[in-house]
């Protein structure tokens, strides 16, 4: 039974549609002359399944190559032009017959006639892939098509795997995030009192239950002799962090306003994201994003701008998104939640929530429809942005 299984699945594989009708064609044609005695429907029963069978020597035989796809650059942004082109090299001992090279780019199919070649001889086609909007443009694998001219068999040959163009979103190019903030050996410094870290603050007077190891012990003895009284001095240090910015991204179609308005106000929420990413990176932060099922973490700002790249609507929504970053960026100083209009603020909310209170929190609701304006509640800065133009200013009020 497996190897009747297999046999048709080859079968499957060579046939054709086309194929397929004129074997189904012939067997009913025999059927109807045994049946019914006609000659007439003998004959054209044989005639197909001896088409059917001219086809199968076309099959036969190999094509030796070697394909290879060049796409410079692999990452753009959209609107920019992607130069591709595929080198085939007859690597057989023997001339190579004309061939056809079928390349998928997107949702369109290149053909490219390949002429005959000789032993080592290679052929060069260029084509250019303009982009249009964010997302992945997938490119190959590219193929080859043995069979017969009405096309009943056939059999095809990947010779390349498929490549991915990555299509960044237009981005702005914004003010530094630590903008106002001081830097110390870790990163970016809080305006938060710790009494454990490496940003030394000040000294002040000793209080029950401070850490006897933080005591300065010759400040204190000046103190005691200037002062002729008992008095303990302890350092006090400023919180530091590492660097981290996070940027959580709503994924619910829902939070994106009406049908009409959602694509165009989610695409300025993924423009946002990657200039925030991109600002990051310049500032040396690491930088996180989460948007639905992509995530990316890490120094390397291309693979935050890869997951950016193919992030879209899904079912996920803030709150479980911002868990998820708050999971894989622990050490996040930096936080920004974008959403859309229809998002209820208690959700926003709610996804603050599940990041420590010392992390810095920006709300991003982007809305094609309103006025940009600055507010702030329970220490969440929410920013509301018309278009990815208004967002540099933004950011750089509400950071004064």
């Amino acid at each position: 039974m497996r190897q009747v299984r297999g046999v048709l699945q080859g079968l499957g594989r060579v046939v054709n549609p086309l194929g397929w009708l004129v074997l189904a064609l012939g067997t009913l044609a025999l059927a109807g002359a045994v049946w019914g005695g006609w000659r007439e429907l003998a004959v054209l029963g044989v005639a197909c399944l001896l088409l059917l069978l001219a086809s199968l020597p076309f099959l036969v035989g190999r094509t030796r190559v070697r394909v290879d796809l060049v796409l410079e650059p692999a990452r753009v942004a959209a609107g920019e032009t992607v130069s591709a082109g595929i080198d085939v090299t007859n690597v057989s001992g023997r001339r190579m017959l004309p061939t056809i090279f079928e390349l998928p780019v997107g949702d369109s199919v290149h053909r490219y006639g390949i002429p005959t070649l000789a032993p080592g001889a290679r052929h060069e086609e260029s084509f250019t892939v303009r982009t249009e909007r964010r997302g992945v443009i997938g490119v190959g694998p590219a193929t080859t098509r043995r069979g017969d001219p009405l096309s009943l068999c056939s059999r095809d040959t990947e010779w390349t795997d498929l490549h991915e163009i990555l299509v960044r979103p237009p981005m702005v190019p914004l003010d530094a995030l630590g903008a106002g903030l001081l830097r110390d050996l870790e990163g970016v410094e809080t305006e938060a009192i710790s009494q454990s870290d490496l940003a030394f603050h000040t000294l002040r007077e000793y209080v029950p239950g401070d850490d006897l190891r933080h005591v300065h012990w010759r400040s204190s003895a000046k103190a005691m002799a200037s002062a002729g009284e008992s008095q303990l001095l302890v350092r006090q240090y400023l919180d530091t962090r590492r660097s981290h910015a996070t940027i959580v991204v709503d994924d619910l179609p829902a939070s994106w306003g009406s049908e009409e308005r959602r694509e165009e106000q989610f695409e300025t929420a993924m423009s946002a994201a990657a200039s925030i990413i991109v600002r990051a990176v310049l500032d040396d932060f690491e930088a996180s994003f989460v948007c639905g099922a992509h995530a990316s973490s890490g120094f390397d700002g291309h693979l935050a701008l890869d997951a950016v790249c193919r992030a879209e609507t899904g079912r996920v929504g803030l709150v479980p998104a911002a868990r998820k970053a708050a999971d894989i960026a622990s050490d996040t100083s930096l936080l920004f939640l974008v959403t859309g209009p229809d998002a209820p603020f208690e959700t926003v909310l709610r996804a603050s929530a599940t990041f420590p209170p010392e992390v810095r929190r920006i709300a991003i609701v982007v809305d094609s429809t309103a006025t940009n304006r600055v507010t702030e509640t329970g220490g969440l800065t929410v920013l509301h942005v018309a278009a990815k133009e208004d967002l540099p200013g933004l950011l750089h009020w509400s950071a004064r």
